[in-house]
């Protein structure tokens, strides 16, 4: 009966991960913002990965329970 944290982290990636992604997916269009970045859209790539994360944290939450 331990402290699951993997509830609340898998919600704030997966929740930061989301805003992130959206942000990414509407600056899109913006190629001197990405210029530090190798023009890499850092923003769309890195929501994406978190997103992920998050819905894995939370899927092994849900495998748990059951």
């Amino acid at each position: 009966m331990g402290i699951d944290v993997k509830l609340p982290i898998g919600l704030m990636f997966a929740i930061l991960g989301l805003l992130l992604t959206i942000y990414g997916l509407f600056t899109i269009s913006n190629p001197e913002m990405y210029h530090k970045s190798f023009g890499i859209n850092i923003n769309l790539w890195l929501g994406l990965a978190m997103l992920v994360f998050g819905v894995i944290l939370l899927l092994f939450v849900k495998k748990k329970k059951v």
